[in-house]
């Protein structure tokens, strides 16, 4: 791990950086306070400093201070501080300024280490409580198989972007995407190739979208696709693109391979907010239920209110 020095005396720099390369630490040298700002303010910037109280153009413990700011929302930084000031009343101002620990000079090298080796345990678990927050909060926005934002999520999405497409007056379109014949690839091929036919076509989806666009699984089979900005010409042309995408290659697990393809409906919205989100789902469903009706791998869209409800295509798409 890198530790950060900031110490006026080049004797006290000296020493300590022995200490820390002898002890297996990375070693980066700062004389003032400034100087320590402008390293922590790079990508990547140690994360363990050994910080002295008394420095030529501000105290330590403002220096902590700094740190503590703007730290707030960012990883931690674990700061001891160095001093020759004695006295209870002196680590109650460090540890008030942010300090998470206190060693008075001339200190013992075994003492320093172990304070130090207290630092990096800590930094080390805070990672790893950081990366298991993050799992958990992809564990709850992303389907589990393909990686794509399950129901919930891409739901959320939708609202959103309806909303926006309110206020700012946008188009907004989406897409309903159901692979064919899919029941038929699990009963002929197995559920877990038809696992691998998924998470494939998962990722030829997400690999075509925009930046700003948003990709999520229905349900089962199907996908629903986001686009805003997005009018009914320019999203029937990024459906074509997409079934393209599916269809483009077969699907190869081991020895097993299978020409995949799928339908999709498009609709767009009439910019009445989120309270539309319903109609839209409903017209999009509809066409995708035409698209299946017509021949399947193909793309259709619904303008108006929809003859077949959401339910109507339920029962062929789910082999179909």
């Amino acid at each position: 791990m890198q530790v950060l020095v900031i110490d006026d005396s080049a004797v006290y720099r000296k020493l300590i950086g022995d200490h820390l390369q002898s002890w297996g630490f990375g070693v980066t040298l700062a004389e003032t306070g400034e100087q320590a700002w402008r390293i922590l303010e790079q990508p990547n910037a140690p994360k363990l400093i050994l910080l002295d109280w008394v420095l030529p153009d501000l105290e330590g413990t403002e220096l902590c201070q700094r740190i503590r700011k703007a730290g707030a929302t960012g990883s931690y930084i674990y700061v001891i501080l160095l001093t020759g000031k004695q006295g209870r009343e002196n680590m109650l101002d460090a540890m008030r300024a942010g300090a998470d620990d206190y060693l008075v000079k001339p200190f013992d090298a075994p003492e320093l280490k172990a304070r130090l080796l207290v630092g990096e345990r800590i930094l080390n678990l805070q990672e790893e409580l950081v990366a298991a927050r993050e799992s958990m909060r992809d564990a709850a926005t992303h389907d589990s198989l393909t990686g794509l934002l399950n129901r919930r999520e891409i739901f959320n999405i939708l609202e959103k972007e309806l909303e926006r497409s309110r206020r700012e007056k946008k188009v907004l379109s989406i897409i309903l995407a159901d692979i064919d014949h899919f029941k038929k690839v699990n009963d002929t091929c197995g559920h877990l190739f038809g696992d691998s036919v998924l998470q494939e076509i998962s990722r030829r989806l997400h690999s075509r979208l925009r930046v700003y666009d948003g990709v999520g699984r229905y349900g089962g089979e199907e996908f629903l696709l986001v686009l805003p900005s997005c009018d009914l010409e320019g999203a029937m042309a990024r459906a074509n693109e997409l079934r393209d995408a599916i269809g483009s290659a077969p699907v190869v697990v081991g020895n097993v391979e299978r020409s995949i393809t799928a339908s999709l409906g498009v609709a767009v919205s009439s910019g009445s907010g989120a309270k539309e989100l319903e109609q839209l789902l409903s017209r999009a469903d509809a066409a995708l239920y035409m698209a299946k009706e017509n021949g399947r791998n193909r793309v259709e869209h619904m303008k108006g209110s929809p003859r077949k409800s959401a339910k109507a295509h339920k029962a062929p798409a789910q082999g179909s």
